[in-house]
């Protein structure tokens, strides 16, 4: 018996000096990331030199200590990031992990953060159910969410014309929820859906595909996917001839990038709706930042990397301001203080964690409208976050009262 009290009380020792040098050491961000996978061009290294330009814009240090980045790839597969993930928070001291580009990995993650009581800086995975049904305290939702992009993107292409839909989604979390918050916006905009296909991440092939939802009667074909499979579905689309004019059948999607664009090239592109939080000619703040990353990385930066910087600057700032690395003290302030950069300016973070600020409806420019390499989109109009984001009400969150 007292050899086994003698136990106890060494392992709470311990166990409580663990937490104690924990909380004493500085602040480290945990930035888990596709590296070499469909999304990297997207995210990737991208988006651990822009939380670094968040870390060097703050000052390098916060509670009197210096601020650590460290960097991980989960090569987009969910056991890998959520084992790299508990490593980061049950050894290595993590006080908060970053982007994260996969819906299936970032709520697998949300269950992990808390328990164990860490900040969730979710700048890459886009399931509206990540503030849904699957919310937690410690998880702010900083990237546009499948609600958002469905709702916009849905409304404005049947306004247009474009009322008989097709999708071809990515088989996974993201895509299905995307799917589901496109389709309802759809019906409710007057619209149908008259199907849909799915397909597994990071294809190369969608003539079949391509050639189901061409030969259904749509006028619109969602390409509810991202990175390298938008560029490829865009790539074959017009090698097939679905762009033409002639054709009457417009692309959309709804989870675009100029990176994507870029890769499938202006002239498949040309014309397509989209939506998101950021694009690098905005304004003179957005141009003088993306100038600066471009000077790190020789791209322009997605609307993800400038999450990331966001999250992260509006992060440390909640830690200096609460004197604390404490989660729910962190939390609290980040909650209660208004989002002060280019991004979102004047944004709020919502109860349920999704931050609220303005997003950008755009269209794909032609090769003619294009003056440079990086010249992707025009900008048609930026719409205010209390008008794209679903209602606190409406997104089943438990542990918030409506």
């Amino acid at each position: 018996m007292r050899l086994t009290k003698l136990a106890l009380a060494l392992l709470l020792t311990i166990g409580g000096s663990g937490l104690a040098v924990a909380q004493n050491a500085g602040v480290k961000l945990g930035v888990l990331t596709d590296m070499t996978g469909p999304a990297s061009t997207n995210t990737g290294l991208g988006s651990v030199t822009a939380a670094k330009m968040a870390v060097e814009d703050f000052g390098g240090s916060v509670l009197g200590k210096p601020i650590e980045v460290v960097q991980g790839d989960f090569l987009m597969k969910v056991d890998t990031g959520t084992l790299l993930a508990r490593r980061w928070l049950d050894q290595d001291n993590v006080d908060a992990i970053v982007d994260v580009p996969s819906s299936p990995l970032a709520l697998a993650i949300q269950d992990i953060v808390k328990q164990k009581k860490r900040i969730f800086l979710i700048s890459g995975g886009t399931s509206s159910d990540l503030t849904g049904k699957a919310c937690t305290p410690y998880t702010v939702h900083w990237h546009i969410d499948s609600y958002a992009m469905g709702n916009v993107v849905g409304q404005e292409t049947v306004r247009r014309g474009g009322d008989k839909w097709f999708f071809l989604t990515t088989d996974t979390a993201f895509g299905h929820s995307l799917e589901r918050d496109t389709a309802s916006a759809v019906e409710r905009a007057g619209g149908k859906v008259l199907g849909s296909i799915r397909f597994p991440i990071n294809s190369q092939d969608f003539s079949s595909q391509l050639l189901r939802a061409s030969s259904s009667g749509a006028n619109v074909i969602a390409l509810v996917s991202t990175s390298t499979d938008t560029s490829n579905a865009l790539k074959q689309a017009q090698e097939f001839g679905l762009t033409a004019p002639g054709k009457n059948i417009r692309f959309v999607a709804p989870l675009g990038n100029i990176h994507d664009f870029r890769g499938a090239g202006l002239s498949g592109s040309k014309g397509i709706i989209t939506v998101d939080g950021f694009y690098w000619d905005q304004n003179d703040q957005t141009r003088q930042w993306s100038k600066k990353f471009f000077d790190r990385m020789k791209v322009m930066p997605s609307a993800v990397h400038a999450a990331t910087y966001s999250a992260v600057l509006h992060y440390l700032r909640a830690v200096k301001k609460a004197g604390t690395k404490d989660a729910d003290a962190v939390i609290k302030v980040m909650k209660s203080t208004a989002v002060d950069d280019f991004f979102a300016p004047g944004g709020t973070v919502r109860s349920d964690g999704r931050l609220i600020s303005n997003r950008l409806l755009l269209q794909v420019k032609s090769p003619q409208e294009s003056k440079g390499d990086w010249d992707i989109y025009k900008i048609i109009r930026e719409i205010p976050g209390n008008e794209i984001f679903r209602p606190l009400k409406d997104g089943g969150c438990p542990f918030v009262s409506n």
